[in-house]
């Protein structure tokens, strides 16, 4: 990336990975208290979580979920029937990558996955 407005401080973390826990709402809104705990980073809203059940192909099944940091914002993509998920952590405030991602691996018990830092 290019060093654009670097008198704004910009930190992207992503994980993606294989997940072995049952997933639904109530799942989400738990890790995403937890990250934001263990990062602390604050939130001003709730959760915000879609389930588009039937649209869409059937691959494609699972959650699009969002929380809202005073610091920019966490989303979370799982693919329910892949057992797969994405996680961007998007922050105007410097975070520990480590921590973000032990706390994401223990809690989804990713089998396989990767990260990547920009």
């Amino acid at each position: 990336m290019t060093k654009l407005a670097p008198e704004i401080v910009r930190q992207r973390f992503m994980i993606e990975g294989y997940y072995d826990i049952a997933v639904d709402e109530s799942i989400i809104k738990d890790f995403f208290q937890r990250l934001t705990q263990a990062l602390n980073l604050r939130t001003y809203g709730e959760a915000i979580i879609f389930a588009p059940e039937s649209l869409g192909k059937e691959g494609n099944q699972g959650y699009d979920a969002f929380i809202p940091l005073i610091d920019s914002g966490i989303s979370l993509y799982v693919w329910s029937t892949h057992k797969f998920m994405s996680v961007v952590i998007y922050t105007c405030k410097a975070f520990d990558t480590k921590v973000a991602h032990k706390t994401t691996t223990e809690f989804f018990k990713l089998g396989q996955h990767e990260t990547k830092e920009f």
